[in-house]
């Protein structure tokens, strides 16, 4: 009925109030998650318009990258299988927007009120080619580089990953102690200050422990924390005696796990004074040396840490310090490359046996025991990831100040609840570069172009960038993966290529303030009021969405930021199919309406886990009739009633009624305030007690001799009318943002002319 452009229309000259929605992916039916997420976002909505601001809602969804790209390929299988990648990307559009013409309907169905029909896109045309000319400004203001560093990467995937793509799930993995062996004895007594002599002629090793064997094949040196104490003490093995290399702290639980006796210490030291010391290989023919840390720790392990720079990012980081090569054996796909001695061709799971096998056979296997621990899986296969070094464009956090500024700036913004600020700082302040770069199909293209020796920019890049985002708009991204480089490039397409990478996908959502402030000037302007989303997205849409707007802006792109729990059963479980307690709201709409569901959600501290049962419903729909049977009979009492010519003045009206107006008011602006606070909750409880106590309990049990005794037209009668009305007019007004169907339903029922609902 055209009711959200009604709004706007009268509200127009109003201050605003601008709730930013975070896109769901466009994958699937709407859950009870997005049930919360939407609710909520559409109290705040619909209260603010209510508190005399002008509050638009621009609905959107997350179209591009993996989700997506996920459904086609379980269909028609990898790009090449049966869709080219023109092909494959068509694919993906269309069920994109399959999918959210599903959840817009659900959406509608849940009372969310917005401009459905002028929803955002991050596969509009216009919208991608605002995210590319973004990227020229990241460019501009000096964020972007290209490095070989090594990155989550999912073998499943086949593409890096953002830290917000990753889960951590418990694993059991190989853990192996292994000997890398002193190359110059003579040397190693020197540093610790013993004679040559004294170590006879046992050989020495320091003892690395590692949970990824498979990455020894990249080693390149071994780490010690310069001020931890170590010792030199002699073991016996089956295969001889010989002098190790421990971590003091971690000597004695170390021989317990080689099952050998403590020996004699020969000597007592810091890391420090072996630094450059050289060692061999346990199974290469080369040397590696001994390097400092602070990252070494005495948690677990030996006190020694295996350090191999294409395969973990401290690793990479101390290696870069001391110049180590970043090797790389390991392809995309997860196997070694062709010419790695003993695993090449074999798959990285496989390689930790044949490569502890080796190790065994050589003699440089102290233990080899199962180890159960967190490690890192790629969010939509559930798989473990690796690290792994390869180029791609990151968007640095320091070079330029980024992580500085945003630090600065989450000072700025008011967190609900509060220690929100504290987690989202944290994460930002040990986070590595943005790794924006994915080897997809389905994204917003890096639309650069690079020289093919140097992988230099092309000098005119920002005036490349704007002709392709010009024709992105016209064209989509296809404009891109069409393009032939000698249009732009002329002569110089013969030294220069086209980078074939997409955007992280959360760039795209990252980067939606800037882009729907593109595509719905008129609603949305950065910095927005607030962001509203579950408490995961400190480490993912918030924390995108403060990077690129400090990237582009140096400023946060909200002055308010809102996290909401999980669903979760009575038990506190999540919710999942194996345990059969999903609840689907679909269904309980078609039996109880949404505002059942409404309610729910804001008579439960959303601040916390957020639980949901049968039960819980149960009580739920007694509260909801409780409320509901309390306004049914003000409007009842209502009959006859028409507050133009019947209502009472207020001198005129009896004492216990002056007293439930007053209280009305008393309790209007609590309920105001709660809104304005966000607490949801306590509006539920503010308006319950009302109905069960100074109503069902007190007031309402003095009116019925009133009501049902006094001639029609008494001035008895109508005072009690006229307070009635004016608590009706109120409670209306406080259930609207949560019970919108019913406030609806009440409106249409109340005397007197009215506007619109």
């Amino acid at each position: 009925n055209g009711l959200y452009a009604k709004i706007r229309a009268i509200s127009r000259g109003r201050p605003r109030f601008v709730l930013h929605d975070g896109p769901p992916y466009a994958n699937g039916a709407a859950h009870l998650g997005h049930f919360l997420n939407k609710v909520l976002k559409d109290i705040v909505v619909k209260s603010h318009q209510l508190d005399g601001y002008d509050s638009p809602y621009i609905p959107g969804w997350d179209c591009h990258g993996l989700p997506i790209e996920h459904q086609i390929e379980k269909k028609f299988g990898r790009v090449g299988n049966k869709l080219n990648a023109k092909e494959f990307r068509a694919a993906c559009r269309k069920f994109a927007g399959e999918q959210v013409d599903l959840q817009r309907g659900d959406f509608k169905r849940f009372g969310v009120l917005g401009d459905w029909d002028r929803p955002y896109l991050t596969m509009d045309p216009r919208f991608e080619a605002q995210q590319v000319r973004a990227l020229g400004k990241i460019i501009r203001n000096g964020h972007l580089y290209k490095g070989a560093k090594p990155v989550y990467w999912c073998l499943d995937c086949r593409s890096s990953l953002a830290e917000a793509e990753v889960e951590y799930q418990d694993r059991t993995s190989p853990a192996v102690d292994v000997a890398f062996r002193v190359v110059d004895p003579a040397d190693l007594a020197r540093r610790i200050g013993v004679s040559f002599d004294a170590l006879g002629s046992l050989p020495a090793s320091l003892v690395i422990w590692t949970t990824t064997p498979w990455t020894l094949p990249a080693n390149e040196a071994v780490a010690l924390g310069p001020k931890i104490e170590y010792v030199l003490v002699a073991v016996s093995r089956n295969d001889g005696n010989e002098w190790l290399v421990l971590a003091n702290d971690l000597v004695e639980t170390c021989l317990a796990r080689y099952g050998s006796a403590k020996g004699r210490v020969l000597a007592q030291f810091t890391g420090a004074q072996l630094e450059h010391l050289q060692l061999e290989h346990p199974f290469l023919p080369k040397h590696v040396p001994v390097i400092l840390g602070d990252h070494v720790t005495l948690d677990a392990g030996t006190g020694a840490v295996h350090t191999a720079p294409a395969h973990g990012q401290e690793d990479f980081q101390v290696g870069t310090k001391y110049s180590l090569p970043v090797d790389n054996p390991v392809m995309g796909d997860g196997r070694f490359r062709e010419g790695t001695p003993f695993v090449a061709g074999v798959k990285v799971d496989d390689a930790n046996k044949v490569l502890i096998d080796e190790l065994e056979k050589r003699g440089r296997l102290l233990r080899h025991l199962p180890y159960q621990h967190s490690y890192p899986c790629c969010w939509r296969h559930k798989t473990p990831v690796i690290f792994r070094a390869t180029p791609q464009w990151f968007v640095s956090m320091d070079q330029k100040g980024l992580r500085a500024n945003a630090l600065r700036d989450i000072a700025k913004v008011q967190w609900f609840p509060a220690w929100g600020e504290q987690r989202i700082f944290n994460m930002i302040k040990d986070r590595p570069d943005w790794c924006l770069s994915r080897q997809r199909t389905w994204g917003v293209p890096i639309t650069l172009f690079v020289h093919k020796e140097t992988q230099a920019l092309h000098p005119r890049t920002q005036e490349l960038i704007d002709e392709v985002a010009r024709r992105v708009e016209k064209e989509g991204i296809e404009a891109w993966f069409d393009l032939d480089a000698a249009e732009l490039l002329g002569a110089d397409a013969a030294e220069y290529e086209k980078v074939t990478d997409v955007m992280d996908v959360w760039a795209d959502s990252g980067l939606s303030h800037e882009c729907v402030h593109y595509t719905h000037p008129d609603e949305v302007k950065p910095p927005v009021d607030i962001y509203l989303e579950g408490s995961d997205q400190h480490r993912g849409w918030f924390h995108s969405s403060l990077l690129m707007s400090e990237a582009l802006y140096e400023r946060a792109p909200y002055k308010q930021v809102l996290t909401h729990g999980f669903t979760v059963d009575e038990k506190g479980m999540k919710m999942s199919k194996s345990l059969g307690n999903v609840i689907v709201p679909q269904k309980i709409m078609a039996a109880s309406g949404a505002d059942v569901l409404r309610l729910w959600i804001a008579a439960t501290d959303y601040a916390n886990e957020m639980a949901l049962s049968d039960e819980i419903l149960k009580r739920m729909s007694e509260s909801y009739r409780r409320m509901r049977n309390t306004v049914r009979y003000l409007l009842g009492s209502l009959a006859g009633f028409d507050p133009a010519v019947d209502a009472v003045p207020v001198n005129e009206l009896v004492a216990i009624d002056r007293w439930a107006i007053a209280r009305t008011a008393q309790l209007q602006e609590e309920i105001t305030e709660a809104y304005r606070k966000y607490e949801y909750h306590v509006i539920y409880q503010k308006i319950h007690n009302f109905c069960i106590v100074d109503l069902g309990g007190f007031y309402l049990d003095l009116l019925k001799d009133r009501l049902y005794t006094m001639p029609r037209k008494s001035v008895a009668r109508r005072s009690a009318q006229t307070a009635l009305f004016h608590i009706a007019e109120a409670m209306v007004r406080w259930l609207a943002p949560i019970l919108s169907f019913t406030a609806d339903e009440i409106w249409s029922f109340m005397p007197g002319p009215r506007s619109e609902s």
